[in-house]
């Protein structure tokens, strides 16, 4: 598998023939520039949706449109753009299981918030989640954005995932600190991944504290466009 940070919590996962791409925030994305937009993008498959903030899914509807790939992802707001913005959609909800041309994905809860803006004030159609992604016995777990959950205990003893992708920039999710505590007492990563950090000034800058505090797990500080195989 091929794991490609986009830059704050937007990945291309290219994996058992299909290209996701998971909360691409392109446009405003002070982390990657504007002349890879198209590079990061070409040829994917599927959009994976956590939640509905503008770092995460303002680009989501013109990527959709743009590559003619569904978006996939909590059932409420997946019905609101099937039916009012025309796109092909995946919709579905927590502890659903969805088959993406041989790669599963489940949806797995998450504690965080989700809404749009409207000229009514915000939208919440839906809820925030996360993902459990499988193909040939291996698993990745994307958190979304998340604070700490005792349900990660049972995310772990379902899907066992080897790969964790944490939110860990603090401030509006779980910091370092958090994220190595949720990763070190309820799974048993391989391999972590930390995002949504680096971004903007109120969110962590390193995954110092992190590395520290996992001995013996593959803390990898993913760079933007480079491949991390697996």
């Amino acid at each position: 598998m091929k794991i490609i940070w986009l830059g704050h919590s937007s990945f291309r996962i290219e994996w058992g023939g299909q290209t996701l791409l998971i909360d691409p925030w392109l446009n405003g994305n002070p982390m990657l520039p504007e002349e890879r937009h198209k590079e990061a993008t070409h040829g994917a498959t599927h959009i994976l949706l956590t939640h509905a903030h503008f770092d995460h899914a303002s680009d989501t509807l013109d990527l959709a449109r743009k590559l003619s790939v569904p978006v996939v992802g909590q059932f409420d707001l997946m019905n609101h753009w099937a039916e009012n913005e025309g796109i092909e959609t995946v919709g579905f909800n927590k502890g659903g299981t969805v088959d993406l041309g041989g790669v599963s994905v489940t949806m797995v809860h998450a504690t965080h918030s989700s809404s749009f803006p409207g000229k009514d004030g915000p939208h919440v159609p839906g809820s925030e989640c996360g993902y459990m992604i499988e193909y040939e016995g291996r698993t990745i777990y994307v958190s979304g954005d998340t604070d700490v959950m005792a349900d990660m205990k049972v995310f772990h003893d379902l899907h066992q995932p080897e790969i964790g992708i944490l939110c860990a920039g603090g401030h509006f999710t779980m910091d370092m600190r958090r994220a190595a505590y949720a990763a070190k007492t309820f799974f048993d990563f391989k391999t972590v991944i930390p995002c949504h950090y680096r971004t903007f000034d109120a969110l962590e800058q390193s995954a110092e504290a992190l590395v520290a505090a996992l001995p013996g797990v593959d803390v990898i500080e993913p760079e933007v466009m480079q491949a991390i195989d697996l």
